[in-house]
């Protein structure tokens, strides 16, 4: 598998590109925005340049790596490609339609991913006619830095198509772990429900946003606090996933808290936005 498609030039598609292209895949990336698209070409560009400014990459490294990754002007363009990683807004029917157009657009043998961090796989590969080849692979954000990617088998995935994809994940310098394919996986199903707990202790008044982000960074050693880490991931993206917990498991401990839905109403989603919970230069 050297040819590999990569739908959605956002975050963490161009995340996704930038460590196929690093590890010497020969990378196609597509994208609705011709804007977008340009703009994630400097991004990874970009990143690049500050990992040889830390002298942790060569700058034949940049070069190279760039050289790997070609845009793509339309999904038909997949149609050599062996994999192609789905990694756009994590709205269930985007993603189902995108499947349905690579069933008929790739060429049969070829293997199709989706990044989705809570949908089920199981039902995006039913869209397809070959549900055998459809697996999940949730890389973690940002891309180039964090070790994991999450596989999920769907129901009907092949063991050829899970061996596969754990050996991309292995080229690409990472390491895996497995889930069945339940909503929102293993990662997130224990990671969002404590941010939407941190987010009712402020909707309640327990404390503000810098408090429970002080206590949980020093009191329990965590990195980021739970409020600035939804703001990183996306607000949005946040009541994406607590809404397919609810909607998947339908008790009350997975319902979005009102604070996290009216932020998102009102278009304050974090980082990408400049305003979630905290404001930020854009």
């Amino acid at each position: 598998m050297k040819n590999i498609g990569v739908i959605g030039a956002g975050q963490m598609g161009s995340g996704i590109s930038q460590v196929l292209g690093q590890a010497e895949y020969r990378v196609k990336l597509y994208d609705i925005s011709e804007h977008q698209l340009d703009k994630s070409i400097v991004t990874i560009g970009r990143n690049l340049s500050k990992l040889f400014q830390k002298g942790s990459l060569p700058e034949a490294k940049i070069r190279s790596t760039l050289s790997n990754i070609r845009k793509a002007s339309s999904l038909s363009d997949f149609e050599d490609c062996d994999f192609v990683i789905e990694a756009v807004s994590e709205d269930e029917r985007v993603k189902i339609n995108i499947f349905e157009k690579l069933d008929s657009l790739v060429k049969n043998g070829a293997i199709l991913a989706s990044n989705t961090s809570s949908i089920s796989i199981t039902r995006i590969a039913s869209a397809t006619n070959r549900p055998a080849s459809v697996i999940g692979l949730h890389f973690m954000n940002p891309v180039p830095l964090m070790k994991l990617v999450e596989i999920i088998r769907g129901h009907n995935t092949s063991d050829l198509t899970f061996q596969k994809a754990k050996e991309l994940v292995g080229h690409l310098g990472k390491e895996s772990c497995v889930s069945e394919d339940y909503p929102a996986f293993i990662v997130n199903r224990v990671l969002i429900p404590m941010i939407n707990e941190a987010i009712f202790a402020v909707y309640e008044g327990v404390g503000k946003p810098e408090e429970i982000d002080k206590g949980m960074k020093l009191g329990t050693n965590q990195p980021m606090g739970p409020i600035t880490l939804a703001d990183f991931i996306g607000l949005d993206t946040c009541l994406a996933v607590m809404n397919v917990l609810f909607s998947g498991f339908k008790e009350p401990k997975y319902r979005p808290c009102p604070l996290l839905v009216k932020m998102v109403e009102a278009g304050h989603l974090g980082r990408k936005t400049g305003r979630g919970f905290y404001r930020y230069e854009t």
